[in-house]
């Protein structure tokens, strides 16, 4: 290990900062009108096989690549190679992917901490207007928020690894759980929570086909922050003396946990508050259930506990999100970050100044990509329907390229850099592992059918969305 390189003071700082990195957005919302629209309890085993089966042992290979290599993705590529060209590719899109997805996901922040302030200031009422979100969205004010998330972020990522990353997730992230299992207690007290419950858990298998497979599939390989190089990147922090596998385990544990738990919120109030809902029309966008659909439903709580205390309410709700998406966008911009101060030689300050400025512009650019400019608006097209740039970059970064690079780390643990190899870093801190049957597993799974089962998710991906043409029939 480089003698001055950073490193998280504990096992523990480590699994909240992983943890914190793939709890997001997603996991509080999109999770639970997934399994509620696609079988229920028969969508969450699925989902748990997926992340142990397939998800996991990709996780245990970026940490044990960031480990040995002790530097940013394109670094761990480059120096794991004895700086192969051929491997430069993948090494760079490990971090164009995290640049890019820190635009998109900087986009959604900077809404979210605007509702959360108009919900703190009592505007609650108005947030509930389903017009409101296309207008907000379209405001100049967003901009102040956006240099509101934007000083947050660098605050966190200028304190470094301890000061900073480990910091905030040691804060966030128990925030987090007790703002979630505060609300998921209050919810489960309602009038007809239980039948939200019921259809959240209860398994209908007659609803399993290949588009559900291959949404709970994406789910836990997007939920799990796989492809992105976060893993890599946090993972170079970490000493040999820590147990790869085990913290590999507890972090999937963790954002599983928090998904699942997130169900329990989301569904009994919908059905709550609207009991005669049919979770088949409920839309599949995180966007639109949190920007318009629950701000409608949390302001039905007034008949209740009165306007002030549905504010309350909607208030620790968007807190909540809002902490999922910092800790999330923390952690996405840490690796460009990273890469920056190592393939030149730049201060974290400095690094933080550059990546301000470039996902800076990107971000305002995609920000008025929503009907300020309609150039910007309608971008091109392609499946058939006008993108915006924000969409490109949603489309391209988010959906498209994470199961590639899902699919290039695996061949490059297992045909490159080898299996002994990846063996022998995930034997620092577990020495049972040499010879287990996880050892086997791991380097079985890489090496076989799941390099097949990413290829096939990015082939139908780019056929579906560029195209508008399935290839497998989902």
């Amino acid at each position: 290990m480089s003698a001055n390189r950073e490193q998280f003071s504990s096992r523990l700082g480590f699994i909240l900062a992983a943890a914190g990195s793939a709890v997001g957005i997603g996991n509080l919302v999109g999770f639970p009108v997934s399994a509620a629209k696609n079988g229920g309890g028969a969508f969450l085993i699925i989902y748990a096989l997926f992340v142990a089966f397939i998800c996991l042992p990709v996780m245990i290979a970026e940490m044990a690549l960031g480990r040995k290599a002790q530097k940013d993705p394109y670094g761990a590529y480059h120096s794991l190679t004895g700086g192969d060209k051929k491997w430069s590719f993948a090494g760079a899109l490990a971090v164009l992917t995290p640049f890019m997805i820190a635009v998109f996901y900087m986009v959604i922040t900077v809404w979210i901490f605007g509702y959360l302030v108009q919900t703190l200031v009592g505007n609650l009422d108005q947030l509930a207007n389903p017009n409101n979100f296309g207008t907000f969205i379209n405001e100049y004010t967003v901009f102040g928020y956006m240099a509101g998330v934007a000083i947050l972020v660098n605050l966190i990522l200028v304190g470094g690894v301890k000061k900073g990353i480990e910091k905030a997730a040691k804060l966030m992230m128990p925030a987090l759980f007790v703002l979630l299992i505060g609300l998921v207690a209050y919810v489960l007290t309602l009038d007809n929570a239980m039948a939200g419950m019921r259809y959240y858990i209860v398994p209908d298998f007659s609803k399993m086909d290949a588009s559900v497979l291959n949404g709970a599939l994406s789910q836990a390989f997007f939920s799990l922050s796989l492809g992105m190089g976060i893993l890599i990147t946090y993972a170079s922090y970490i000493s040999k003396k820590e147990d790869i596998v085990g913290s590999s385990k507890m972090v999937a544990v963790t954002d599983s946990l928090v998904a699942f738990i997130a169900g329990l919120m989301v569904l009994p109030a919908i059905f709550s508050f609207n009991p005669n809902v049919n979770p088949e029309e409920l839309s599949d966008s995180s966007v639109s259930m949190i920007f318009v659909y629950l701000p409608q439903l949390l302001l039905t709580l007034q008949a209740d506990i009165g306007y002030v205390g549905a504010s309350v309410v909607a208030g620790i709700f968007f807190l909540l999100v809002f902490f999922a998406a910092i800790t999330s966008l923390v952690s996405i911009v840490e690796v460009p970050t990273a890469s920056l101060m190592e393939a030149k030689g730049y201060s974290r300050k400095k690094s933080l100044t550059v990546l301000a400025v470039a996902t800076g512009i990107l971000t305002v650019l995609c920000t008025m990509s929503f009907g300020m400019v309609e150039g910007l608006t309608k971008f091109t097209q392609y499946g058939g329907v006008d993108k915006s740039l924000f969409d490109i970059v949603s489309d391209v970064f988010y959906d498209t390229i994470l199961p590639f690079n899902g699919l290039l780390l695996c061949l490059f643990v297992t045909y490159r850099w080898r299996k002994a190899n990846l063996s022998e870093e995930l034997a620092h801190g577990n020495e049972s592992y040499k010879g287990s049957f996880m050892e086997k597993y791991v380097n079985f799974s890489l090496s076989t059918f799941i390099p097949v089962v990413l290829l096939l998710i990015f082939v139908n991906t780019v056929a579906t969305k560029y195209f508008a043409v399935s290839l497998f029939g989902f």
